[in-house]
């Protein structure tokens, strides 16, 4: 938008245009006041839970970041259409209403989280240590970077996470399923069932003549919009990420040395000690359990007597850095096999003896050396992009176009000639050379020709892109894809055949004949499936016949097509086993575990809704349809 507004005022006919704009806005400020521009429930808010707004920028960009999450799941972007028709919008929005309507609760109440607290959650993410185990800042940067996040969003991002967890931990303890309801559970997850089945296939389904011309042209005209071309756009991008651009930089091995040896001690393997410890109200008592320690009395007997179990005694093998720093320099200067003198600590007084020495280890370069390499190429390539960004937001502030731009700064411009809106090229294939997660085939699809994108954030970077032409969407001709449409027709005629087969063949089961004889007479071999349950998907047996034997009784018979191929399967239900639960078996608690997890979702749930209703909550339609792609 400010580049717009830049380059829109750069004539005296865009200078006369911003004047006027500016001038309405001032007299806007003047007659209703600063305060009302920005009160109430306007354009720029798509909704409103309490005193707190969810504005439309907001909104934009979890709705954005949610869609990006999704597509590097998938390996491919996900379009605005597809995401309506999974009903992603809604979900999107009813959960961004729910955590704001947890925040306004929190504030309610009272909650916080300080500095501290939030600053040792960042820095215990294992997501964030590094190849020494420990906090990374770096990595840190690099992986909220990845993910669309500036540091100041992410720390105000994981605090408001962290109340809302005061509040949902608070309403979901405690909860317990009823005995009846895992009982239940249990048997239906744990039922088992065997089938004998039959595949009906092309083999079966006989002799299928082609087509007439006639009837391929008719069949054409009734199934024709599943043939037409969608609409194809041409695409020219430049990817700006630390990722590329590292693998430009050639690290030397002095550079890697230099820092190798400022992080050599973090990265060298620590000495660590077995040791046993016992803490005492005062030095006399101390020192008296030490000459008894010394006369031959176990640590574990005088833990006993002093009312602490072994493990309370034994720290196990630990760092010096795990330990209280005076107890530590105390425990690391002793030999093996030797008890402390008293030492006095922040809670007491301890009395400490080292079992057993594991000696360290230096860190070796050559062993570190290629993750040193990546570190310092990654933060070079950090640096690179800041500059490179703001030299291609110049150049397309001038005009100039994606491909250009990429030639004057030495960087690679992808062209796509054509795709459709799932990622495809004309040939059906999926184009290979968008880099895994980067949605720009729907934001090209969101664009127009000549129209100045906004960058995309990807990989910590940055990626600009231009739509080039359009081809419109249009019919097909049949000349064009014939040899489609007459497969297309035969895979229909196969699987209108086997469905009749199949359909006859269930009758005559039903009527006492042997599936053995029904194959024998189709020249079709029966196959079997026994001991599997609901979520198993026995070798050769699809998901869908799974499913409907479980469904079906015992000695029932049933047909299904086979999802995504010509087949069709007709299957009888041999045996139907319901086995004894075992209470203390993994699989059992994992399923108590997942009801538990259930149980507190919709008691948070029902709390969420009620906070809603009671705070008051309004939704602005038309923002959100702005954001979405709904009003399009």
């Amino acid at each position: 938008m400010l580049r717009g507004m830049r380059k829109a005022s750069s004539n005296w006919v865009g200078k006369t245009i911003m004047a006027v704009v500016m001038g309405v806005l001032i007299i806007s400020f003047g007659v209703w006041g600063i305060a009302d521009i920005f009160r109430g429930f306007g354009q720029s808010t798509v909704a409103k839970v309490g005193h707190t707004e969810i504005s439309l920028n907001e909104f934009r960009q979890i709705y954005t970041d949610r869609l990006q999450q999704i597509g590097r799941q998938f390996g491919r972007p996900l379009t605005p259409e597809q995401a309506r028709a999974f009903g992603l919008d809604r979900q999107v929005l009813q959960q961004t209403i729910a955590e704001a309507a947890l925040d306004e609760n929190a504030r309610r109440l009272g909650l916080g989280q300080s500095d501290d607290q939030i600053r040792e959650l960042i820095m215990n993410d294992p997501n964030f240590k590094g190849v020494d185990g420990k906090f990374d800042a770096n990595r840190f940067q690099s992986l909220i970077r990845n993910f669309g996040y500036t540091e100041q969003r992410y720390v105000a991002e994981q605090r408001k996470v962290a109340l809302r967890r005061q509040i949902t931990g608070t309403i979901g303890a405690g909860l317990e399923p009823p005995k009846a309801m895992l009982d239940v559970a249990t048997r239906f997850q744990n039922e088992q069932r065997a089938i004998e089945f039959v595949r009906l296939d092309t083999a079966q389904a006989g002799q299928i003549d082609p087509p007439s011309p006639e009837a391929l042209a008719a069949y054409f005209e009734d199934h024709k919009v599943q043939f037409r071309a969608p609409e194809y756009r041409k695409i020219v991008f430049a990817v700006i990420s630390p990722e590329e651009i590292a693998k430009w930089s050639d690290v030397s091995d002095d550079d890697a040395k230099k820092l190798f040896e400022q992080r050599k001690d973090q990265l060298s393997t620590p000495e660590k000690r077995q040791i046993q410890q016992i803490v005492f109200p005062n030095v006399a008592d101390a020192q008296a359990a030490r000459e008894r320690l010394a006369g031959g009395l176990s640590f574990e007997d005088l833990g006993k007597e002093r009312g602490l179990s072994a493990t309370d005694v034994d720290l196990g093998l630990v760092a010096k850095s795990a330990l209280e720093p005076v107890v530590g320099d105390a425990a690391f200067a002793l030999p093996a096999g030797e008890i402390s003198q008293p030492i006095q600590g922040r809670l007491g007084v301890s009395i400490v003896k080292v079992e057993k020495i594991e000696p360290g280890a230096e860190a070796d370069y050559a062993k570190f050396a290629g993750d040193v390499k990546r570190q310092i190429a990654a933060e070079r390539a950090r640096v690179k992009v800041s500059e490179l960004r703001d030299k291609m937001e110049d150049e397309r502030g001038a005009g100039t176009s994606v491909a250009d731009a990429a030639q004057k700064l030495g960087l690679t411009a992808v062209t796509i000639d054509a795709v459709d809106r799932s990622g495809r090229a004309p040939n059906g294939q999926t184009v290979a050379n968008i880099p895994q997660g980067l949605d720009v085939v729907s934001q090209a699809f969101n664009s127009d020709v000549g129209v100045d994108n906004d960058p995309i954030s990807f990989k910590g970077g940055y990626v600009w892109y231009d739509v080039v032409a359009i081809t419109p969407s249009r019919d097909r001709s049949l000349d064009e894809v014939r040899d489609q449409v007459e497969a297309r027709w035969r895979q229909d005629q196969i699987a209108t055949k086997l469905k009749a087969k199949a359909t006859e063949m269930v009758q005559k089961l039903e009527q006492g004949a042997k599936l053995a004889d029904e194959a024998a007479a189709i020249n079709a071999k029966v196959e079997t499936a026994s001991g599997f349950k609901r979520d198993d998907t026995p070798a050769g047996v699809p998901a869908n016949i799974v499913a409907a034997a479980f469904r079906t009784a015992k000695d029932g018979v049933g047909q299904a097509p086979v999802t995504g191929g010509s087949e069709v399967i007709v299957y009888r239900v041999t045996d139907i086993v319901d086995p004894a639960a075992d209470t203390a078996s993994d699989a059992v608690k994992k399923l108590k575990d997942g009801i538990d997890r259930s149980l507190t979702d919709e008691q948070v749930a029902s709390y969420v809704n009620k906070l809603q209703n009671d705070i008051g909550t309004s939704i602005n339609q038309a923002a959100f349809a702005q954001v979405t792609g709904a009003n399009q």
